[in-house]
């Protein structure tokens, strides 16, 4: 047999293991602007990126389920598809794609069948690009096609918070799912959160993303987000006093606010909940009047001041690692991305922002901190998708 014959079989037997095989791919997402507005019922701009969670999946016989990650300590979990138990620990990464079966097979849209999923990332993990969404979408892709059904984006996008809220526990909005599932490539998603609507706006040319993680352990669920959320709706229901009409804290007009006689930390949260919409509104009308990248980069930064002053979601490192880059004149504007407490600052730039710019700051923030932080470049990107696990693009 020659080497041709040889490589052909090869081929034939990979495909017949892999018979009944899906896949699909979720970018993790930046949160380009619009700091916990999605909870708050208002309008937010992400962008998916080129780096996200690749999944991979293979139908059992048996009722039988098996995860593997080796992004993870606790890689492996194993289980029955009849009998799903939250897990903790180690495993608990495996709750992001459990809560996402646990939904679907309330939706009767579950692979009645047992299966092998396997996990793999290009993503920074823990640095406010939102891992977390990027394996629930991939997850529900996967099992989806392993159940031959199929779902709109917006359903989809709904299932993935679902799971996450009722199963991981974390009561986060849309953001993350909505720009994973809804991304395009040079393109800003906007979703309206109260009416869950999306849509895209095109980005300036001539720009780039840059995300630095300060090494700072971002983890949301055992974090104070549960406590800003709170805050949050708290804030509007003392406002729902005096606007019985008022549905969402974002939606609060500025003068009903100095009506109001909250407690200073609800106070705080509604001012940046309320400064922050108003931000967005600008980017947006920025965006379709073609202002300039610079005008629009100081929105970033009055953004970030606000995260850090009235909804105190940022620590000292993450404060000093945004100054660092918003004083770099390639930087158009730097702020934290994603919930806060840690992880990762975002900065907008020109083209003329380079690798050894980046390093330059990143050493000057391991002077004060004794750590190093990484960094990384992204792009606009498209959006969850289903792949053919057969081909390599």
């Amino acid at each position: 047999m020659n080497k041709k014959s040889l490589v052909e079989q090869a081929k034939e037997e990979y495909r017949r293991h892999m018979q009944g095989s899906v896949a699909a791919f979720a970018p993790g997402r930046i949160e380009f602007l619009g700091n916990h507005l999605d909870y708050n019922g208002g309008t937010v701009l992400g962008t998916a990126i080129n780096a996200g969670i690749y999944g991979l999946a293979q139908p059992r016989e048996d009722d039988s389920f098996r995860l593997f990650s080796d992004s993870f300590e606790g890689a492996e979990i194993n289980g029955s598809i009849e009998k799903l138990e939250k897990q903790s620990g180690r495993e608990s990464w495996g709750n992001y794609c459990l809560g996402v079966l646990k939904v679907l097979q309330q939706m009767n849209l579950a692979p009645e069948h047992g299966f092998s999923l396997i996990l793999t990332t290009d993503l920074p993990m823990a640095a406010g690009l939102s891992s977390s969404a990027a394996v629930e979408l991939a997850t529900a892709l996967c099992l989806l096609q392993l159940a031959e059904r199929t779902l709109p984006k917006n359903e989809l996008v709904s299932l993935c918070r679902k799971a996450e809220n009722e199963w991981v526990g974390l009561p986060c909005g849309i953001l993350d799912q909505g720009t994973s599932a809804f991304g395009e490539a040079n393109q800003v998603v906007r979703i309206d959160c109260a009416e869950e609507a999306y849509s895209t706006l095109p980005l300036p040319e001539g720009t780039a993303f840059w995300i630095f993680d300060t090494g700072i352990k971002h983890d949301l669920v055992d974090s104070h987000y549960g406590t800003r959320n709170r805050e949050c709706m708290d804030a509007l229901a003392a406002l729902q006093t005096l606007d019985p009409k008022l549905l969402h804290l974002a939606h609060c007009p500025g003068d009903l606010l100095e009506k109001a006689e909250l407690p200073e930390n609800q106070m705080k949260r509604a001012r940046h909940v309320i400064g922050e919409q108003a931000r967005v509104r600008m980017f947006e009308e920025g965006l379709r009047e073609s202002n300039s990248p610079e005008e629009l980069g100081s929105l970033l930064r009055q953004s970030h001041g606000s995260s850090s002053e009235l909804f105190e979601n940022s620590v000292p490192e993450l404060d000093h690692l945004v100054d660092l880059l918003n004083e770099d004149d390639e930087v158009l504007g730097a702020r934290l991305t994603g919930g806060g407490f840690g992880g990762a600052a975002l900065a907008w730039t020109s083209q003329g922002f380079s690798e050894e710019k980046a390093r330059s700051i990143a050493s000057a923030y391991e002077r004060k901190w004794q750590v190093l932080p990484t960094f990384h470049t992204f792009s606009a990107s498209r959006g969850a998708h289903c792949k053919d696990p057969l081909d390599k693009g």
